[in-house]
């Protein structure tokens, strides 16, 4: 959104608290004493100012008595999107089959049509769902495969989907194939030079992560899709750590199916999160629960998953109306200043200090990873959560090992350099 348009769309909100009842006064406030902060500066410029971000902060109710750098699992909700979703839970518990099914349900629409909208897609091709997995499961156990037909993935997929293709691979025999890439991956051609070398006539999908939850590597999704539309391979994306995180939209990456979380990056309450499939792959695509054959290009059958609260996903409005307050380009380029402040502390503290994400103004966000040698990442994290309450994500790779790092919009430099002084202390004095 261009810097005119959101101070107008944050005055605007200001001025209409009243009529809008899904944004609290509090919230309102900070957000336009952050805008009127930011003026006409860039999103580069604003990335270190404290006084601009501190309102920001101030949106999250948080445990500051734990450091919480590990948001690429599940981030906390701004205040006054959490008190929506109770508003609608306690409206839903007066009169359930009424109000959660006839009232709340018709609403979900505007939650797909603002999804849509960021995405960049036809609201017809956005099924609201509970969270990335979901959406991926739907996609992995959706696809008619025959006995034989060959899956290429990474061994950096998420876990989950790793599984639930192996199951496939056990149950129906079709051959799953599992590619590997650097970490870091400085050259985005060896990922699609390794991909391409484990196709074969019997591959029909490719499935990989956008931006991969151990050390926070984004891929050339377009470049896959170019690669294997030709073929007639589909390519399955896992968004779950994409989306919001950095500004992109469907047609930058040219895929036919994404799915994401909300929880993450989009900051919506847990349980939320969308799959989206374009409208001519809709029909060969089998949604994860039976669906009538009317709906059999309808987007909402992967909707299907029976009594739900229907609370969680139209929070998602609130939450998407935040991020927009803010701006995709300024949530990334502040990521990315926090990112760099610690790592860049670290690595100039030792040469024992291995970070395994690309550093840079446009590499990665605000996942990242990294390993002290001589120190055990396990026994690294434990000490670090043990004394100084950061909760932090030690990963143990075939390939790699070390301490996934991640903070949010919300996260203090204060709370960083405390992380960062934790780890110069393990190194100087060790942590048994």
């Amino acid at each position: 959104m261009p810097i005119t348009s959101r101070r107008s769309f944050v005055a605007g909100l200001a001025g209409a608290t009243t009529a809008l009842p899904m944004l609290s006064e509090r919230a309102v406030s900070q957000l336009f004493q952050a805008e009127t902060i930011a003026g006409e500066r860039s999103a580069a410029e604003l990335a270190n100012d404290e006084s601009y971000w501190s309102h920001i902060q101030r949106a999250f109710d948080m445990d500051r008595t734990m450091i919480n750098l590990n948001n690429g699992g599940i981030s906390p909700t701004p205040t006054h999107v959490l008190e929506q979703m109770i508003r609608d839970l306690k409206f839903v518990n007066e009169l359930p089959v009424e109000h959660n099914w006839r009232i709340l349900e018709p609403r979900m629409e505007s939650t797909r049509r603002e999804l849509a909208k960021e995405f960049g897609c036809d609201p017809e091709e956005m099924a609201v769902v509970r969270n990335a997995s979901e959406g991926l499961e739907t996609m992995i156990l959706g696809i008619d495969l025959q006995r034989g037909d060959e899956v290429v993935i990474t061994n950096q997929n998420y876990g989950r989907m790793i599984t639930t293709w192996q199951q496939r691979e056990r149950r129906e025999g079709i051959v799953l194939k599992q590619v590997s890439f650097p970490v870091p991956l400085t050259d985005p051609k060896v990922l699609l030079k390794n991909l391409e070398a484990a196709i074969t006539p019997r591959t029909k999908v490719i499935e990989l992560t956008h931006i991969t939850n151990l050390t926070g590597q984004i891929l050339p999704i377009r470049d896959v899709v170019r690669m294997a539309r030709p073929r007639g391979i589909e390519v399955f994306v896992d968004g779950a750590h994409a989306f919001a995180h950095f500004p992109f939209t469907r047609d930058e990456l040219e895929c036919d199916y994404y799915a994401t979380s909300l929880h993450k990056w989009m900051h919506a309450p847990i349980g939320a999160g969308f799959l989206y499939v374009r409208k001519e792959k809709i029909a060969k695509l089998w949604p994860l629960m039976g669906s009538d054959k009317t709906r059999e290009t309808n987007i909402r059958k992967y909707e299907e998953i029976c009594t739900h609260p229907q609370a969680n996903f139209n929070a998602v409005s609130t939450a998407i109306t935040f991020h927009r307050t803010i701006g995709g380009e300024r949530k990334i380029a502040r990521l990315r200043y926090l990112r760099d402040r610690w790592a860049k502390a670290l690595l100039a503290e030792s040469p024992r200090v291995k970070v395994l994400t690309e550093l840079g103004p446009d590499k990665a966000g605000a996942i990242c990873m990294f390993g002290v040698e001589g120190i055990d990442p396990g026994k690294l994290g434990s000490w670090m959560l043990a004394n100084y309450r950061i909760v932090n994500t030690p990963i143990v790779h075939p390939e790699f090992n070390g301490i996934r790092i991640t903070p949010s919009i919300y996260t203090t430099v204060d709370e960083l350099d405390t992380f960062v002084d934790a780890v110069k202390t393990a190194i100087k004095k060790g942590i048994a």
